[in-house]
């Protein structure tokens, strides 16, 4: 019997730590992203050309880390050639996409992108991006997010 008790409190004392940790790592857990009906959709992101909207999904843009946006493009959008300085990781959500790696928006070399389908534009390589009918998509980088447009003319921030 007292074998039987010593056994019981052994088990119970190395049991013990590992059910300390579950519950610490429970507590640590991450906040899961915000489902779609969750979204709070915008005007902007600031540096994109008016009629977008966006939503931030996880992370935040104007921080260091991964952040993940999604942007609604109207018909008839467009954003002039422009880089960043992080990797950009789009995948189409709706709609169809068209995009080119040039220093000028050139409809005939767009290539296009239909719903699921991804493309990286590389930091620092200028990119542009188009939709006839629009769009949505999913933007994900490593902020703070930050856009320079090729042209300096096509930046529609207000100047200072």
């Amino acid at each position: 019997m007292k074998s039987f008790i010593l056994l019981s409190l052994s088990a119970l004392v190395i049991a013990a730590p590992a059910v300390a940790r579950t519950k610490h790592h429970a507590a640590v857990k991450k906040a899961a992203p915000a489902t779609p009906a969750e979204l709070k959709w915008m005007d902007g992101p600031p540096g994109l050309p008016a009629g977008a909207t966006f939503a931030v999904i996880k992370g935040n843009p104007e921080k260091a880390g991964m952040f993940t946006i999604g942007i609604k493009m109207p018909a008839s959008y467009s954003v002039p050639a422009h880089w960043h300085p992080s990797d950009e990781h789009v995948t189409v959500v709706s709609g169809k996409l068209a995009y080119g790696m040039s220093d000028r928006l050139n409809r005939t070399a767009a290539q296009g992108l239909s719903p699921g389908e991804k493309v990286v534009m590389k930091a620092k390589m200028n990119h542009w991006v188009l939709t006839a009918d629009g769009a949505q998509v999913e933007v994900s980088a490593m902020g703070p997010f930050a856009i320079t447009y090729a042209n300096p003319a096509d930046d529609p921030r207000p100047k200072k």
